[in-house]
């Protein structure tokens, strides 16, 4: 089952921004989780029920399954907490 794939703006506005070699990083893990997006090496976020974090390179890609749709909620430096701040002022 192929699964859709939907990018919150703010996650598309990051990845647009990215030298091209990061975008292919991320576009190429985005078609990975269209295939299976809660298989290795995906690993679910604690604290964050129900999001899930899967690497790019030196990106994270933060994530939600429902029904047969992946919505990238954020992309974010992989060595920077910043990510689950946004994340979670994005979920008040």
């Amino acid at each position: 089952m192929t699964f859709k794939l939907n990018l919150s703006r703010q996650a598309k506005v990051f990845a647009e921004n990215l030298p091209a070699k990061h975008q292919r990083q991320i576009a190429e893990r985005l078609e990975c989780l269209k295939q299976a997006p809660n298989d290795p090496p995906s690993e679910q976020l604690q604290g964050f029920t129900p999001y899930r974090r899967v690497r790019a390179g030196e990106f994270r890609i933060i994530y939600v399954v429902e029904d047969d749709t992946v919505f990238v909620r954020l992309i974010g430096k992989r060595n920077d907490d910043e990510i689950y701040k946004a994340l979670q002022r994005a979920m008040r």
